[in-house]
């Protein structure tokens, strides 16, 4: 549903889509969005440059499946949550969006290709227990990312020996003249020599085959906050796979999935269990000792108790780092003995005749 703030429009809106747009619709609307508000069309035109960026950024909302989920379900403040905080200018929009903007972005885009690029984001799916999410916890996962590569530091070069492209100069592309009906036309192809560079290794580092990366395994701690909700993406900042051209990591993004507990249940902030008492505990009233989140705690049974009735242990719920606090519902489930002492027969016959005696007074 997208519920936003006072001044934030609303990303369906932005690409003038419906919210059950699909990917292709969604790509076409920014598309045309782009074209119009590019600021090489709008030059000084700071409305221009806002609606460009703010395509930009609803484009990079709708067209992620994981943060599209979360935009629908908790609006901006999911965004905020996850750590999006948007392009902060256009060249970060180009280096992201160029693969399929080349035709609009022309030599731009050709700049862009033999400059830095961003890393990927990568996605990991982590399960914890119903506790650890309830309470926090850190964990360390293990995950395999492209990484810099140690002997070259990301050059691709074995001595760091670069040079500048002699078949396209530096610029990534090489232009051809051809000839047409109408005459002649110039066409902009990616530099075989450099595969759009702009820079040649004459001694590949043989770490990385020039690559300047190459597939590591990673080992990272991440804290798990307390409660957590099952389908909770948490974001780690530039834990992502290492840039191209010394571009920035991209993110990792961490998908909690919560295993169920074998009796609490979560609702909310409140968690709820059961506990079995004897007829006669229920009748008369006492104390219990019951399981909590933290340990154990002593539950008062007030005299009268009926089966399923539900008590509540104020504070002994979720706590969450701002402070607030859930309870722990605790439901009554009322046992009765599958066999009887003759003492105890005796009893319970007494105590149904003094009910009818009172019943019969009334």
């Amino acid at each position: 549903m997208g519920p936003q703030g006072t001044n934030e429009r609303d990303y369906y809106e932005v690409l003038g889509v419906s919210k059950n747009a699909k990917s292709d619709e969604i790509k076409k609307a920014y598309r045309r969005l782009a074209l119009k508000y590019h600021p090489d069309k709008n030059k000084g035109d700071k409305v221009a440059e806002k609606k460009f960026k703010e395509a930009a950024n609803a484009y990079e909302v709708l067209h992620d499946p994981e943060k599209r989920k979360v935009y629908d379900s908790r609006g901006q403040a999911g965004l905020d949550d996850i750590g999006f905080q948007g392009f902060a200018n256009s060249d970060d929009i180009y280096s992201n969006f160029g693969d399929i903007f080349g035709d609009i972005f022309g030599k731009r885009f050709h700049r862009e290709r033999v400059g830095p690029q961003r890393g990927l984001d990568l996605k990991y799916t982590m399960e914890v227990s119903f506790l650890d999410a309830a309470l926090g916890c850190e964990k360390q996962i293990q995950f395999q990312k492209q990484d810099i590569c140690e002997i070259c530091k990301g050059s691709g070069a074995e001595n760091g020996d670069i040079k500048v492209c002699t078949q396209c100069n530096g610029t990534g592309h090489v232009s051809t003249q051809q000839k047409s009906h109408g005459g002649f036309f110039t066409l902009s192809t990616v530099c075989p020599s450099c595969d759009g560079a702009g820079k040649s290794v004459e001694n590949p580092c043989l770490n990385c085959r020039g690559e300047g990366r190459l597939m590591k395994t990673k080992v990272l701690s991440v804290k798990i906050p307390a409660g957590t909700k099952g389908g909770s993406l948490l974001r780690l900042a530039a834990q992502g796979e290492t840039g191209i051209r010394g571009g920035t990591a991209g993110d990792l993004y961490i998908s909690v999935n919560v295993m169920p507990h074998p009796f609490f249940e979560r609702e909310g902030l409140d968690i709820k269990n059961d506990v079995t008492v004897s007829f006669a505990k229920a009748a008369l009233g006492g104390e219990v000792e019951v399981p909590a989140l933290r340990g154990k705690a002593v539950l008062k049974i007030p005299k009268c108790t009926q089966s399923h009735q539900v008590l509540r242990m104020a504070g002994q719920g979720i706590k969450t780092k701002e402070g607030r606090s859930g309870d722990q519902l605790v439901r009554v489930v009322v046992t009765v003995p599958r066999k009887l002492s003759e003492e105890q027969e005796k009893l319970l016959q007494d105590f149904v005749r003094l009910e009818e005696s009172d019943s019969g007074k009334k």
